[in-house]
């Protein structure tokens, strides 16, 4: 329902933002402007982005008049017919106005700035020896076969397999329109409870992966001096230790200031291996850079829907009762073959309703910050 308090404030927001679009408007019709290639570019980008909210806005204020008008027939000597004419007319238009408002809350919560990005996703084997080498393994396999399923394009950046198929840790970059957006909520600690290949009692065992999923970050965004880090060549090799190449292709990079340690072997160009790890150390010095601002903030997280600590257990993947529970969310499905082959947007689409949610509950507040909505005066 309409709250008067919220109302206002955002009304307010709204107002700004309409004025920042007509300002934008004028300035894209003087010839100054229209004489500058990229402030043409930059002005109609901005103007483009309000242009969905300030139209509901002016529908919105529309509807207000059209409802004061309504509610001051009632006052007149009407027919009766006419009487349930005017209050059905009046139930039609508040109904439209609850319905903008609620459109227009939702437009201006303030999007992730890295939801267009490209990731990186690090799945590591937990507890459970083998068997969550093999899990891990499992979701890669899930990962891979999601991305597939939205066009997105995947290579596997750095990995260490065990002997028996599984992975001790894989790390995969993820590229394509929405990847951070929906990936993003798979951060944490994941769960399977099954029976092993290698359990002869068919005792049902307990393993964990963790996933960590990082928005991939261009050089310009980190910058990372040379005298920080240590880079150090070795030759790959393979499981028992044997040699992948007669070269010492693989590269180690340890960031000094830091203590983070990368290393790929998975190419067998030194350059692409370094580039590789670059990538990832990029990544990881951006994550705990984040980290680090939102404590120095004392900010609690608004939402652990979509950021998930690696040592939050997340999801339990449970073979026997076929089924995979989102702990979050307390969300159950009974697909769980389905869901390791990727079809994943089941429980995906579910987490982002309650982000989306756990950010409406803290609105106006958050949205002072939407992406977007400037309104400040020119350049």
């Amino acid at each position: 329902m309409y709250n008067k308090k919220v109302g206002e404030k955002m009304l307010d927001k709204l107002a700004d933002l309409e004025k920042r679009y007509q300002e934008l408007t004028r300035y894209l019709a003087d010839p100054q402007v229209v004489s500058d290639p990229e402030k043409v570019r930059r002005y109609g980008q901005e103007r483009a982005q309000l242009e969905e909210i300030v139209s509901k806005y002016r529908r919105y204020k529309a509807v207000e008049l059209e409802l004061t008008s309504t509610r001051a027939m009632l006052e007149e000597d009407l027919e009766p017919e006419m009487v349930e004419l005017v209050k059905k007319e009046l139930q039609a238009l508040e109904e439209e106005r609850e319905v903008l408002l609620e459109e227009m809350r939702l437009l201006l919560l303030p999007t992730d700035r890295y939801d267009k990005k490209d990731v990186i996703v690090e799945i590591r084997a937990g507890t459970g020896g083998e068997e969550a080498g093999l899990f891990a393994a499992d979701l890669y396999r899930m990962y891979t076969h999601y991305a597939e399923n939205h066009g997105w394009a995947t290579e596997i950046l750095s990995s260490n397999e065990t002997g028996v198929g599984g992975f001790k840790e894989v790390i995969l970059g993820v590229k394509g329109r929405g990847a951070y957006s929906r990936l993003k909520y798979e951060s944490g600690v994941h769960r399977v409870q099954r029976v092993p290949i290698t359990e002869s009692s068919g005792r049902i065992h307990t393993s964990t992966a963790t996933v960590a999923v990082l928005p991939e970050m261009e050089e310009v965004e980190v910058d990372i001096e040379p005298e920080d880090l240590r880079i150090d060549v070795f030759r790959s090799s393979g499981h028992g230790g044997q040699s992948v190449n007669t070269t010492d292709s693989a590269v180690r990079i340890t960031h000094l200031a830091t203590g983070i340690v990368v290393s790929c072997q998975d190419e067998r160009s030194q350059l692409q291996n370094r580039q590789r790890a670059l990538a990832i150390l990029r990544a990881r010095l951006h994550t705990l850079k984040e980290k680090e601002r939102l404590e120095e903030r004392g900010a609690e997280r608004r939402s652990q829907v979509g950021t998930g600590e690696r040592s939050e257990k997340i999801r339990t993947y449970n073979f026997p009762q076929n089924r995979v529970t989102d702990h979050r969310i307390n969300h159950t499905s009974h697909r769980l073959e389905e869901i390791l082959d990727g079809d994943l947007d089941e429980i995906i689409d579910q987490l982002a309703i309650a982000d989306q949610a756990a950010k409406l509950r803290s609105f106006p507040s958050d949205a002072e910050a939407s992406s977007g909505c400037r309104t400040q005066g020119v350049e």
